[in-house]
């Protein structure tokens, strides 16, 4: 297979793990229905952030020795799963506030906030893990030599889908909240739901993190 082939068909991989609903991308949603555009984009921003990290730790084999290691990466899938839900819970929270409260926790949730949040996410999710530990070694070819320049292309396509999907997210949900801005009561109640879609989404990665393990 040429190396041509083998990028089309990791990008193919890459867009098909991205677009299944995860804590990234329910993370991604929640930022920009609570924090509008700018939140929403830089959690775009820090889970690419989080890809690269990822890319890193996979080229080192720091990703294979929490493999090998299960008590360490049981508790990684624990601190990300209590993570998103500590997240969802702060939203339902915030959706109890009086009008001027809910306006103040929002304006609290910085760009720099959000996207640091956003890598914590994105490092704490298994599915990154598995997705490194799976697929990323079979597109690195080490007789071919040149392994970071393999793994810096690959680390481009990752963030290029990364971008395109969860950018096209934030834009949709940011322009929803606009929707709403007028509506107190009816923001209110996403941001309750989106709080509630966190939590059930940490429910569902501690849950299937445990079976597999």
């Amino acid at each position: 297979m040429s190396e041509s082939t083998d990028l089309w068909l990791y990008a193919l991989l890459v867009f098909g793990v991205i677009i299944l609903p995860g804590m990234d991308m329910a993370f991604v949603m929640g930022s920009s229905i609570v924090g509008g555009r700018r939140a929403g984009l830089a959690a775009v921003g820090g889970v690419m952030a989080g890809g690269v990290c990822h890319m890193i730790l996979a080229a080192t084999g720091i990703s294979v020795m929490l493999k090998l290691i299960p008590a360490a990466f049981t508790v990684m899938l624990l601190l990300g799963a209590l993570y998103l839900a500590w997240i969802g819970w702060a939203l339902i929270r915030a959706s109890g506030l009086s009008e001027p409260l809910q306006a103040n926790a929002v304006r609290k949730a910085t760009a720099v906030q959000s996207f640091l949040r956003a890598i914590a996410t994105c490092l704490l999710n298994p599915k990154a893990y598995v997705f490194m530990l799976a697929v990323f070694p079979q597109f690195v070819h080490a007789e071919q030599g040149h392994v970071w320049r393999q793994t810096t292309v690959l680390c481009l396509i990752t963030a290029g889908t990364q971008f395109i999907v969860y950018g096209g997210l934030a834009l949709a949900a940011a322009r929803a909240r606009g929707a709403l801005a007028a509506r107190p009561r009816v923001g209110a109640c996403l941001s309750r739901g989106v709080g509630m879609v966190l939590m059930m989404a940490a429910a569902l990665t501690l849950y299937g993190g445990i079976a597999e393990f």
